[in-house]
């Protein structure tokens, strides 16, 4: 007989600092891994505070908050006969990590503290937190007390450690780590562990979704295994766009995946799959510390179980990608600024063009979120026009209400440019 584990990975549209809403979404995303039958779920990373953070990671009350939406997780009766497992940051001896806590039952089972930090490009990781040095090694790390309150316990497992349950062994990376030449999973891999995790928020770049992919296939490809990926989405609060994909692997397939870009401020991607699969695809494998829990992903009578098998993921074009990613960061800056809509100075010429392009496909992506039922973004939409019965009727008569352009003429303008901006603005239908 197998043993059919059926796990769940989100993408969630975190805002930095947004507590009470990212406390919510999590929750959201527990509920519907649960109802598809996962008995792991996994997040993006630093999901409860928010990635973009930036200098708020130095405040002691962002590590506060993020205590007090772990205690509210630990409460929940959402959480409950289902492993969590989340991204917050903690302070351990004076020194601030980027951390995952993984729970069940109202029991933390461990601290996993990032090792390789993304620290170049668009990322400052170094500048708030420090790596976990120290390889193999585990420490007892003692919980605030409004947590041993609801857990009753004093210490928890802090450091390099893999989760060891009555049926399989789990063990995380995150998000930078997967991209680094010396990735935790190869040695993971080797000690048998045998289900791989990655919280990530990798933002949005041209062809980057493709590197992803790539990527967690060479790492099941290699070793053999499970592999979960978990990325942020949206813009919170940076000038960057999450984009999601959200996905599972086994031995080198995808078997679910994601959209890229969405406005879905929750996506669970949930696949059930046959562990013996793992072992008959490796060798005989070997030993990194473990934290035994009594608990176990599969059950007894899973032997007509259907399991995922790989599939085909159609990733976009660099065309696609190019006008979908602005389109959805622009999305989510509109509704998170309080503003009723965009003005932009139309000249005519190229560049005016294309971002009043992309402002109509932010429009055509709304339609369509609405139309399959998006309540979030119907809800958003009424507040941006300030109509309370408003429903969008086509991209063009939307771009009507939230977008205006003006054509301001110099010396140097002509006819012709002041002719394309008339003419692209009745394409697209926005106020010109």
């Amino acid at each position: 007989m197998g043993r059919k584990v059926t796990l769940s990975t989100c993408s969630l549209n975190q805002w930095a600092l947004d507590f009470d809403g990212n406390a919510e979404r999590i929750l959201k995303s527990i509920e519907i891994a649960k109802a598809n039958g996962a008995k792991y779920r996994l997040g993006p990373e630093l999901e409860i505070c928010g990635y973009g953070c930036a200098d708020h990671f130095y405040e002691s009350d962002t590590l506060l908050h993020s205590f007090e939406v772990l205690k509210t997780l630990l409460e929940s009766p959402t959480t409950q006969d289902i492993i969590c497992d989340v991204g917050m940051p903690i302070m351990h001896h004076n020194v601030r990590y980027n951390c995952r806590v993984i729970f069940l039952n109202r029991k933390i089972l461990l601290i996993r503290p990032k090792m390789l930090m993304a620290n170049h490009g668009n990322y400052r990781e170094m500048r708030w937190f420090s790596p976990w040095s120290r390889l193999r090694h585990v420490e007892e790390y003692f919980l605030p007390r409004m947590i041993q309150e609801v857990t009753g316990q004093d210490t928890v497992p802090f450091g390099d450690c893999v989760l060891s349950t009555k049926d399989t062994c789990i063990g995380t990376e995150i998000c930078a780590e997967l991209w680094n030449p010396n990735s935790p999973h190869i040695q993971m891999g080797l000690d048998g562990v045998e289900i791989f995790t990655n919280s990530s928020a990798s933002h949005h770049e041209l062809r980057k979704a493709h590197q992803r992919v790539d990527l967690i296939k060479s790492a099941t490809t290699k070793s053999g295994g499970i592999y979960l990926y978990a990325n942020q989405r949206g813009c919170d609060g940076d000038r960057l766009y999450y984009d999601g994909c959200a996905m599972v692997a086994i031995n080198g397939d995808v078997v679910a995946h994601g959209a890229q870009f969405s406005l879905d401020e929750v996506e669970v991607i949930t696949a059930t799959l046959d562990l013996e699969d793992v072992r008959s695809y490796r060798g005989e494998l070997c030993n990194v510390s473990r934290y035994q829990t009594d608990f176990s992903l599969s059950d007894p009578d899973d032997v007509y179980l259907p399991t995922h098998q790989p599939i085909h993921w159609p990733l976009h074009k660099p065309e696609e990608e190019i006008s979908l990613g602005p389109a959805c960061w622009l999305w989510d800056y509109l509704r998170r600024s309080g503003q009723s809509g965009f003005l932009l100075p139309l000249s005519g010429g190229v560049d005016s063009s294309s971002t009043a392009c992309i402002v109509h496909c932010m429009c055509v992506l709304l339609c369509q979120a609405v139309e399959d039922g998006n309540i979030q973004v119907l809800k958003d939409v009424r507040h941006i026009v300030a109509d309370e019965e408003y429903t969008p009727q086509s991209p063009k008569e939307l771009c009507g209400r939230i977008f205006t352009t003006c054509y301001m003429a110099s010396e140097n303008s002509s006819q012709e440019t002041c002719s394309r901006a008339q003419e692209l603005a009745a394409q697209i239908g926005r106020y010109h």
